[in-house]
């Protein structure tokens, strides 16, 4: 466990956690950091993580990937998404969180008498007025609808559902 101090190999030693740290001589010219990483240290691209920041829904987030592959910002949008809410992907409603979320709905909800949203499992769903919604969710009408935009093979965009 010896070697260079950082904040993360110091939280490692608080911890109690064993690990190791390994040095190599780095190269400014070196177009990637994980690359060389894997290379420098003799071990495959797949087993070497790089650590990537992206910003999900206005907050910071940390992905961490191989260096072989690249970050998938909707994968990581989801994941954030069921922890943030405690509900799966598929089944997020826009009620009962873990914490406090902020909730807007689209002001196309309005023009109907019931609305339906998850329930918060995949396969169930709950149907109430707009208004109610709205008020339980304590959320906030804006038009945040785009238009469902189709390709030639007729699939139409992807989203997160629930």
């Amino acid at each position: 466990m010896a070697g260079p101090s950082t904040p993360a190999t110091a939280l490692l030693g608080r911890l109690g956690i064993a690990h190791s740290v390994l040095a190599y001589p780095h190269d400014p010219r070196h177009g990637s950091y994980g690359a060389e990483a894997s290379q420098a240290l003799g071990v495959a691209p797949e087993q070497v993580f790089k650590t990537m920041v992206a910003e999900v829904d206005g907050a910071l987030t940390i992905g961490v990937v191989p260096v072989a592959g690249q970050l998938d910002l909707k994968a990581l949008a989801a994941a954030q998404a069921e922890r943030a809410t405690g509900y799966v992907t598929g089944g997020i409603s826009p009620l009962g969180h873990r914490r406090r979320i902020p909730v807007v709905i689209d002001t196309s909800a309005l023009g109907f008498p019931t609305v339906y949203c998850s329930a918060g499992r995949r396969g169930l769903e709950i149907a109430l007025a707009p208004a109610d919604l709205v008020r339980a969710a304590g959320a906030v009408v804006a038009p945040i609808a785009a238009p469902r935009v189709t390709s030639g093979r007729g699939r139409g965009a992807a989203g997160t559902a629930g």
